[in-house]
């Protein structure tokens, strides 16, 4: 299946990426063109790995992290919140869609919220035209070339 749009979904180990494995035991069905990647928290998450995955063609790219006061490391989802509100900014002053970066909070237990969340994330990118980077533009100086 060749999906007609590449989203990457950062997933805390801890949560996020606890909900998408009950979603897939749950069956709940998402969008092919999702790529789930665990990390260990969305706090370590640098903001070069998400902008990396847009210059290799991803059109939509979000991170998923425990609901407030249940992250293990403390403060992982509140810096990965205020990184990605910091890296939306930077995607408009470069003419990429804000909206093409969401912060998104779950439980592990919360596997029918992540296939609301992948529906709508998916919704949202598909209403917007192919990323301009392209599948593996290059991009010099912060400006798509």
């Amino acid at each position: 299946m060749n999906p007609d749009r590449r989203i990457i979904a950062f997933c805390c180990y801890n949560c996020a990426y606890a909900a998408a494995d009950l979603a897939g035991a749950m069956r709940v069905p998402y969008d092919p063109g999702v790529a789930v990647v665990g990390v260990p928290c969305t706090g370590a998450i640098e903001a070069a790995v998400v902008l990396g995955a847009f210059e290799e063609g991803a059109d939509g790219v979000f991170v998923a992290g425990c609901l407030d006061g249940e992250c293990r490391y403390k403060e992982g989802n509140l810096r990965a919140r205020e990184r990605v509100a910091g890296l939306q900014k930077r995607l408009a002053e470069v003419g990429l869609e804000p909206g093409r970066l969401e912060m998104y909070q779950l439980s592990a237990a919360m596997g029918t919220r992540f296939g609301e969340i992948v529906a709508e994330f998916v919704g949202r990118i598909k209403a917007l035209p192919p990323s301009r980077l392209g599948r593996g533009a290059a991009v010099k100086g912060g400006v798509p070339g």
